[in-house]
């Protein structure tokens, strides 16, 4: 896959404050993870503790909000990942998906796509 990142703004929980980070897009993680420091001066609630894995194989333990973002032109509440400070903000699959979003890896951009109801 090729690696790309997008502009990703990321605000409070009301959505009236944003700020703008540049996000790795990784259809591999399952959940948008932003510098905890960013999420805290946004007021994010931290709402829960939940398990991840690494690239590395490592299990690191991590808080979990939701918030309001702003990915590609489309709004959307999704739940975050409060990451360490210095690390690089990902996109992940959860807010890819909420927001209706594909990922082009040939052409490195975002593709707006239709959802699926599956065999009703």
């Amino acid at each position: 896959m090729g690696v790309f990142t997008v502009p990703l703004q990321v605000g409070d929980p009301g959505g009236e404050r944003f700020t703008t980070v540049e996000a790795l897009v990784d259809t591999g993680a399952s959940i948008t993870s932003v510098p905890g420091s960013i999420l805290d001066s946004l007021g994010v609630e931290r709402s829960e503790t939940r398990s991840f894995g690494s690239a590395l194989g490592e299990q690191v333990k991590l808080d979990v909000g939701d918030t309001v973002v702003i990915v590609d032109g489309q709004r959307v509440t999704t739940p975050v990942v409060f990451n360490g400070d210095g690390t690089q903000p990902l996109l992940g699959a959860m807010t890819l998906e909420r927001a209706f979003l594909g990922v082009d890896t040939h052409r490195q951009k975002l593709v707006h796509v239709d959802g699926f109801l599956g065999s009703c």
